[in-house]
């Protein structure tokens, strides 16, 4: 379908431009969003009438969005979730979820606002780009945890993927540690500052010897 842009759209054109879409996408999204007329003579007889009128309404448009955009830049927000000890989410973080976060920290966004193609599923620092017009976009950032304790230590750097990082486990020392746990070879509990040397070793062997019996004399 030809249709006839009533301000600039990402990626397929400027304001006034004769574009060729997909009929869904224009019936679904461009022509109910006001974002385009069906291309024929009429309107655009009607497109030049209002085009003062449009270009007013696109700068306001803008720069309300670039007033959004401002209080957003660099902004992070917390995203409590629950998750496995590799970081994988029991669900996932989608659009709609980032208009619900938004919207309760007082910014009102539309999820077809929200680039986010793909739901997050795992903990960790995420960048969402949030596109406020065609011509303006700003991307915050998600800290997506299993509490708030752990999204503070994630923003300070740390990687809570895995048991070891969230405990405070270290899988060397827990290795070293129960190399010494156990029973040596003769029964007794090791012990890592024990001198094991030869000198047991004959010790031992030296109890073990029986005396030898005398001879027996023949008749």
């Amino acid at each position: 379908m030809d249709v006839i842009l009533l301000e600039r759209v990402a990626k397929l054109g400027q304001m006034g431009e004769t574009v060729t879409v997909r009929d869904g996408f224009a019936r679904n999204y461009l022509l109910p969003q006001g974002k385009a007329l069906r291309s024929n003579n009429a309107n655009r007889a009607r497109f030049e009438t209002e085009r003062v009128h449009l270009e007013a309404r696109n700068l306001e448009r803008r720069g309300e969005a670039q007033q959004i955009a401002d209080k957003l830049e660099g902004k992070s927000f917390i995203v409590v979730r629950a998750a496995g000890e590799t970081g994988q989410l029991y669900g996932s973080v989608a659009a709609r979820d980032v208009v619900a976060i938004l919207e309760a920290e007082g910014f009102t966004i539309g999820r077809s606002q929200v680039e986010l193609t793909t739901p997050i599923k795992a903990i960790g620092l995420h960048d969402v780009t949030l596109t406020l017009h065609a011509e303006v976009e700003v991307k915050i950032g998600l800290n997506v945890a299993r509490s708030a304790d752990e999204a503070e230590r994630q923003s300070k750097g740390e990687d809570l993927s895995s048991a070891d990082a969230i405990y405070g486990v270290d899988e060397d020392d827990t290795r070293a540690e129960n190399a010494y746990k156990g029973e040596n070879e003769f029964g007794e509990e090791y012990d890592e500052d024990a001198d094991y040397d030869d000198a047991g070793s004959e010790e031992i062997a030296a109890d073990d010897v029986a005396a030898t019996p005398e001879d027996e004399t023949t008749a």
